[in-house]
């Protein structure tokens, strides 16, 4: 007895569901999104932020966000590539970069909400874990970790911007098990490593073994470094006053856009006065070049 093969028919693709664009394109887990924007009903018109942090191979990008109707608001921003004023101008996407990217997002956003005198955060980074505590007045504002598509593997980067903001003043729900120093079998966080990646020191240790084992590999990989005389020894006092001037100044500069040149295809429109004007330029042109031809013939 032959089997017939089951064919899909018209009724099944008409009725088959496009999955969102964003997934079709594998850039948002929206299982993961959905319960990170999901907000009680007894709260109303109440946003519910998430504190997103996003890496790309030259910068990093933080952002406060909440999500609406008519699509996510960014409520505030901080980039890698703003460090540079702050005084890192190099290694803008490693954890110690990731942050002060933390940091200077929650020093901004605080004080856009005016509430940066009341939370000042952890002044000085020791490496252990930090929770903000409530004020008499206001509540600490409160944000959600958002890591997109990362893998959340101990000591990531997306936790050094996470240990940024914390320090710098925003309530964050979070656990110390994925810090860099986190011990899984003391189950317990070595607050000097965490403190030793926050400065970069990991960085310090690869250069003085490069320094001493491999100098010409040494000279190439670190030649933006030693282009501004940045030494091992030197890594840790930099971001010390890199954290000391976002909580002196976070606010943000806005570019001046550069004034934009309208390109003409077509001819100007000219005036009546203007078009008269070209007119008796011709004649009087033409009246000397026959002028000059009637000398000629003579």
């Amino acid at each position: 007895m032959a089997f017939v093969k089951a064919q899909k028919t018209k009724a099944y693709f008409k009725r088959f569901q496009v999955k969102f664009k964003r997934r079709r394109e594998g850039k948002t887990d929206y299982r993961a999104r959905i319960r990170l924007i999901n907000q009680d009903k007894n709260k109303y018109n109440t946003p519910k932020y998430r504190f997103v942090v996003r890496f790309t191979n030259k910068d990093i990008i933080a952002q406060i966000i909440s999500a609406s109707i008519a699509g996510d608001l960014v409520l505030a921003s901080s980039y890698a590539h703003e460090l540079p004023r702050y005084g890192l101008e190099v290694g803008l996407t490693n954890y110690a970069a990731a942050y002060c990217t933390g940091l200077l997002l929650a020093r901004r956003v605080l004080k856009q909400l005016e509430m940066d005198s009341e939370y000042e955060g952890n002044v000085e980074a020791t490496g252990e874990d930090y929770s903000v505590e409530p004020a008499e007045s206001r509540r600490p504002f409160r944000a959600l970790l958002d890591v997109g598509l990362v893998k959340t593997t101990t000591g990531n980067r997306v936790f050094g911007a996470l240990k940024g903001a914390l320090d710098g003043g925003l309530d964050i729900p979070h656990s110390d098990k994925r810090f860099a120093g986190y011990s899984k079998d003391d189950k317990s966080l070595d607050a000097e490593v965490h403190r030793k990646y926050i400065y970069g020191g990991h960085v310090a240790a690869y250069m003085s073994m490069l320094r001493e084992d491999e100098p010409e590999k040494y000279q190439s990989h670190f030649v933006e470094y030693l282009k501004r005389e940045i030494e091992p020894e030197s890594i840790e006092e930099m971001y010390k006053k890199v954290h000391t001037a976002i909580r002196a100044d976070p606010s943000s500069v806005k570019k001046k856009p550069a004034p934009k040149e309208h390109k003409r295809y077509n001819l100007k429109k000219l005036t009546y006065e203007e078009r008269k004007a070209k007119l008796v330029e011709r004649l009087n042109a033409l009246n000397s070049a026959a002028g000059d031809d009637d000398e000629d013939e003579e």
